[in-house]
C-alpha cells in the first residue's frame, strides 16, 4: 500500500450506527467519491477490535478509521498510540463523545470527508496499568451501572431505560469505598461513591452535557465526590447538573499528570471509555501528552 491508498476501515458490527447506512460497502464507497481507497478488515461479532486494529497496523496501513462507538474507538486507539499512524473516527456509537470533542461531525458522509481531507493533530491519552483510555476512567458505582445497563439494555430508547434501571439498582445496595488518591504534590482520603479521571478536564455548566475544551493539555483531571449517605449522593448528583463541579463543594478536582488509586481491594473494576475491564490495584494513572495523532478538522 502506498500512503495514497492506505486506509484499513475498523468496523464494529455491534456499534448503534454500524447497521443501515453505515454499512462496510457503503463507507468504501464514501472515500472513493474522495479518491481515496479503503480497505476493510474482517471482524465478526464479538470480535476483539484492538487486536484487529494492530494486525492492520502490522499490514502496514498508513491510516487506521475507527468506525464505531467510544468504545471501539479508544479499543483502536490503542494500537497506535507511540506510533505514527494517525486515527480516522467514524462516530458511529451513541454518544461519541470523542468524535464531538474533537469537532468530528457525526453524519457519515461529512465524517468521512474529514478524514479524507483533514489535519493530523496530536492529541493526549490517559492511562491506567497500561490500558489507553480518550475520555475517561471511573471506578466505584458506574462500572456496575455499565454492566447491568448491558446485561439488560438494548438500542435506542430501551437503552436509556436500562440505564435508569441500572443505576436505581446499583443506588439501593451500599454504593460506597473508601479510596486513597497519592499525586505529585498530595495525598486525598475520601469516603466516596465514584472516582473519575478525565482524559484533560471536562467542562459542565449547568444541564449541558460534559464536554472538553482541549485534548492537548497533557493533564488528568480527577473527579471525587465526597459523599456517605444515599440520600447525599443523589443531591450532589442534582447539584453537579444544576451548578457544574466548581460550584459544589462535595466534589474534589485534582489536576494532575499522575495519580495512583488504592481502595484496600486487590482486583477493581473500573471503566475505561464505557468498557469495564477487571483490573489489578493499585490503579496507576498517567497522561501521556500528545501519544496519539487522529485526524479532524
Amino acid at each position: 500500500m502506498n500512503d495514497r491508498d492506505g486506509l484499513a476501515l475498523v468496523l464494529n458490527p455491534g456499534s448503534g450506527g454500524a447497521s443501515g447506512e453505515a454499512t462496510p460497502e457503503r463507507v468504501v464507497r464514501l472515500f472513493e467519491e474522495h479518491g481515496r481507497e479503503a480497505r476493510v478488515v474482517p471482524i465478526g461479532a464479538g470480535a476483539d477490535i484492538g487486536a484487529a486494529a494492530r494486525q492492520a497496523v502490522e499490514d502496514g496501513c498508513s491510516v487506521l478509521v475507527a468506525g464505531g462507538g467510544d468504545g471501539t474507538v479508544s479499543a483502536a486507539a490503542g494500537a497506535l498510540v507511540g506510533t505514527t499512524v494517525p486515527l480516522g473516527v467514524l462516530p458511529l456509537g451513541t454518544l461519541n463523545h470523542f468524535a464531538k470533542d474533537l469537532g468530528i461531525p457525526l453524519e457519515l458522509a461529512e465524517a468521512v470527508g474529514v478524514v479524507a481531507r483533514g489535519r493530523v493533530r496530536e492529541v493526549d491519552v490517559g492511562e491506567v496499568n497500561g490500558r489507553i483510555f480518550l475520555n475517561n476512567s471511573s471506578l466505584g458505582v458506574y462500572p456496575r451501572i455499565v454492566e447491568l445497563r448491558s446485561r439488560h439494555g438494548g438500542r435506542g430508547p430501551g437503552k436509556w431505560i436500562a440505564a435508569l434501571w441500572a443505576t436505581l439498582a446499583v443506588l439501593r445496595r451500599h454504593p460506597f469505598l473508601t479510596v486513597r488518591i497519592r499525586t505529585e504534590d498530595e495525598e486525598v482520603v475520601r469516603r466516596t461513591p465514584f472516582v473519575f479521571v478525565g482524559n484533560n478536564e471536562y467542562r459542565m455548566t449547568g444541564l449541558h452535557p460534559a464536554a472538553r475544551e482541549s485534548l492537548d493539555r497533557g493533564v488528568l483531571a480527577v473527579y471525587v465526590m465526597d459523599a456517605t449517605r444515599r440520600r447525599s449522593l443523589l443531591r450532589l448528583g442534582w447539584d453537579v447538573l444544576r451548578l457544574g463541579p466548581d460550584g459544589v463543594g462535595e466534589l474534589d478536582l485534582l489536576r494532575v499528570t499522575e495519580a495512583v488509586v488504592e481502595t484496600g481491594r486487590s482486583n477493581l473494576k473500573v471503566a475505561l471509555d464505557g468498557e469495564v475491564a477487571g483490573l489489578a490495584a493499585p490503579l496507576r494513572y498517567r497522561s501521556r501528552a500528545g501519544a496519539l495523532r487522529v485526524i479532524a478538522v
